[in-house]
Formats: structure tokens, C-alpha cells, sequence
């Protein structure tokens, strides 16, 4: 089974005083569980609008799309909830982090939902995936005190912290120097290697999409296969 089965989704925008904004048209992509995969594509070009697409933050206005077996489109706003908080780690390009709470705290805050063993041992899965990015020195700092590339880290371990079956990586390395970035990328794989989940990386660089297995890219709302070497 299919971890994403996008087929012809499209998005369009109505606006009151304006034609309608069409962003995506006639994207289809199919992703199995253990693959690697990257969308590279200028500013603009809709890789933001697809990536929520993919994580039912928001739904086509055209097409078919299925998460796990899932008619997406069929289902109710808190089945996508649930199908997203069980299935889906985030990185955003935004951090996204929060005030006042600990490295460590905000690395935890999936598991607070999880239930289980994971919710009991939050604290200490929280500690490994740090430890994993290079910041478990760093565990009790708060995001203020943290540099760009440090709160990027702390957003990929939260994303991470529940080994999500698919994984929503958009600009992962952005803040991030070149080495840094290429470890990040690795941890991902481990990641994808060690559940059989599968990775979905928007990037603007083509060597950070290279390190991917399949590579697409994106222009004019329109997804084709790349070749990035």
C-alpha cells in the first residue's frame, strides 16, 4: 500500500475582486513506504501549497488523494487529525517553536498526545532524537537562546520524536551550514531506513535534492520527474 496516492490534485484560490489563483494542476505522485524522495522549485512555484496538501493541513480542489490507504477528501476534519498526528512529522520552514518551553520540552510536545509507553517516556525520547541532531548540550536552553541553525535542529527532532510513517520536510537544511545540513539529511534517512517510513523534502538546492532517491520538480503548478546529479 501506497504511503501518498496523489492523482490530478489541483489547487485553486476563489478571490472576490480578482480571477481565481490557480496554484497547483494535475499533480500525481505516488510514494511507498522506505522511499526518498525530494520536489525542487523556485519561490512561488506552489512546493509550500503541495507539502500541505500532502500533510491534510489543507485539501485539493481537484483530484484524488489517499495517506495511507485514506480517501482524504472523503473523510471527516478530525479523522485528518488523527490520521495526521498518528502518520506525519512536520519540519516547517518556520521552527514553529515554543516560547518558554526547553529544547527538550518542545521536542516532547508530540508525545504529549501519543498515549502509551511513548507518553511515559517522553522525556527521554526527547533526549535521544537531541542527542541524534547534535543538541543534547542544549537540552534545557530555550528557543531565544538558541542560534537559526540550532532551532532548526530542535523542529527536525520534534518531527522525528514519534518515528512518523512519512515525513514532510520543508526546506529542512535552510538555516543550516552545507555539513550540518548534509548530517540532517542523513539522520532523515536513518530514520526512513529504520521504520520503512518515506520522506518528502521541498527544496530550493539541487545537491540537497540529489541526496534523495527520486527527484521532481515543480514549475508552473506542474510536478515532472528531475534528474539532479
Amino acid at each position: 500500500m501506497s504511503l501518498v496516492a496523489a492523482e490530478g490534485i489541483g489547487r485553486v484560490i476563489e478571490r472576490v475582486d480578482d480571477e481565481p489563483l490557480t496554484i497547483l494542476t494535475d499533480v500525481s505522485l505516488r510514494v511507498e513506504p522506505g522511499e526518498r524522495v525530494s520536489i525542487v522549485g523556485r519561490s512561488g512555484s506552489g512546493k509550500s501549497t503541495l507539502l500541505n496538501l500532502l500533510g491534510m493541513l489543507d485539501l485539493p480542489t481537484s483530484g484524488r488523494l489517499e495517506i495511507a490507504g485514506e480517501d482524504v477528501l472523503s473523510m471527516s476534519s478530525r479523522r485528518r487529525d488523527r490520521l495526521r498526528g498518528a502518520n506525519i512529522g512536520f519540519v516547517f520552514q518556520q521552527f514553529n517553536l515554543l516560547d518558554g518551553r526547553t529544547a527538550s520540552e518542545n521536542v516532547q510536545m508530540p508525545l504529549v498526545y501519543a498515549g502509551g509507553s511513548s507518553y511515559w517516556r517522553r522525556e527521554a525520547m526527547a533526549d535521544d532524537m537531541l542527542d541524534r541532531v547534535g543538541l543534547s548540550h542544549r537540552r534545557r536552553s530555550l528557543p531565544q537562546s538558541l542560534s537559526g541553525g540550532e532551532q532548526q535542529r530542535v523542529a527536525i527532532a520534534r518531527a522525528l520524536v514519534r518515528r512518523p510513517r512519512l515525513i514532510l520536510a520543508d526546506e529542512p537544511t535552510g538555516a543550516l551550514d552545507v555539513d550540518t545540513g548534509i548530517s540532517i539529511m542523513d539522520l532523515l534517512d536513518e530514520i526512513v531506513a529504520e521504520e520503512q517510513s518515506a520522506s518528502i523534502t521541498i527544496t530550493h538546492d539541487p545537491a540537497i535534492a540529489a541526496l534523495s532517491e527520486r527527484h521532481y520538480r515543480l514549475a508552473s503548478g506542474s510536478l515532472d520527474e528531475a534528474v539532479f546529479a
